[in-house]
């Protein structure tokens, strides 16, 4: 099977190329900067933006499936940036999978397209889209789902689906992001910590893209259609960030504050970043803000019996994995 995977040196388009290459596809990733590790794996790596067609058009052709996990992502930032990919890339992706007859589309989105700032608890996919957004990620992602699911058709099967806080070993994102502000002291709870989150480990969240991919076709069940992709497990936001630390050797958060305060605290500075035209992270927005005093599980049942997902790595082993994943990457440090 010949597949593409955008946004390929991601943590989640890396995952999915490295196990596509195991199972014996044939494998392209698009990205744009270079990944000479999944080159020499085997890919054929290519260096571009999502939004040039004439590459685009390149690395779809020939392709039996386009996996589309390349975003902008982040919570601040000009809209303009994020919609330049997230809404712009897709279209020109999608444009180019129909005209050179590209079968199957898998596109990764978010929950955070339903999200308005309340707790989320069990829900399921008809869950409307939110009508105001806290930042112009999950604004620009859930316009970009829209044209996925509104792209289907009998030339082009596409499915969402809506991994929720994917980590686990190699994570260039959540993980690194926790730990450097508990290293320097700018981590404190919000809220209380008795918010439940249901976040996916990695290889969880590869499972249902390929599961997904394998179910897709024209007319299919899954045609057409979103899925939020969990764990399967919710547990306290705060204890799961709590063992993360643990995990690479720091102490747990010790300092809270208030939900009520962080959400203000978040408005103050984006209308001061805004003011002043700075586009580099506030210490904090209104949407972490949300994001980390609320609730966020879903019900899973959709992708359990559409997909066949079952998740098969749980909360408690991902997070031994992790460790150990932390505790080499910091021994390698160290004997350098």
């Amino acid at each position: 099977m010949n597949v593409l995977v955008t946004g390929g040196r991601g943590f989640l388009g890396s995952a999915l190329v490295r196990t596509l290459l195991r199972q014996g596809h044939r494998v392209r990733s698009l990205s744009r900067h270079d990944a000479p590790d999944l080159r020499r794996l085997g890919a054929d790596v290519i260096q571009g933006d999502i939004t040039d067609s004439t590459t685009v058009s390149q690395c779809v052709a020939g392709c039996d499936v386009v996996f589309h996990t390349a975003a902008k992502a982040g919570i601040w930032g000009p809209y303009r940036e994020y919609h330049r990919t997230n809404v712009i890339g897709t279209q020109i992706l999608l444009d180019a999978c129909q005209r050179l007859g590209v079968p199957r589309f898998v596109f990764t989105s978010s929950p955070s397209v339903v999200f308005e700032g309340e707790d989320e608890e069990g829900i399921n996919e008809t869950a409307p889209y939110a009508r105001r957004f806290l930042a112009h990620y999950p604004a620009t992602k859930a316009m970009a789902e829209k044209a996925v699911l509104e792209a289907n058709g009998p030339n082009l099967a596409t499915v969402a689906l809506r991994p929720h806080l994917i980590w686990g070993p190699g994570d260039n994102h959540l993980v690194p992001r926790l730990l450097e502000r508990a290293r320097r002291g700018r981590l404190r709870q919000i809220g209380t910590g008795q918010n439940s989150v249901d976040a996916v480990y990695i290889d969880n969240a590869v499972d249902a893209h390929l599961l997904a991919a394998d179910r897709l076709a024209n007319g299919s069940t899954v045609a057409g259609k979103a899925y939020f992709i969990g764990n399967g497990e919710p547990v306290p936001l705060w204890w799961f960030i709590n063992q993360i630390l643990l995990a690479a050797g720091l102490s747990p958060v010790n300092r809270t504050i208030s939900a009520r305060r962080a959400y203000w605290g978040g408005w103050f500075y984006e209308t001061a970043y805004r003011f002043l035209r700075r586009w580099e992270e506030p210490p904090m927005t209104r949407f972490v803000a949300r994001q980390l005093s609320r609730s966020h599980w879903f019900d899973l049942s959709a992708a359990q019996n559409d997909l066949g997902y079952k998740p098969r790595v749980s909360v408690q082993e991902g997070l031994v994995r992790l460790k150990h994943y932390l505790q080499a990457d910091n021994q390698a440090f160290v004997n350098q």
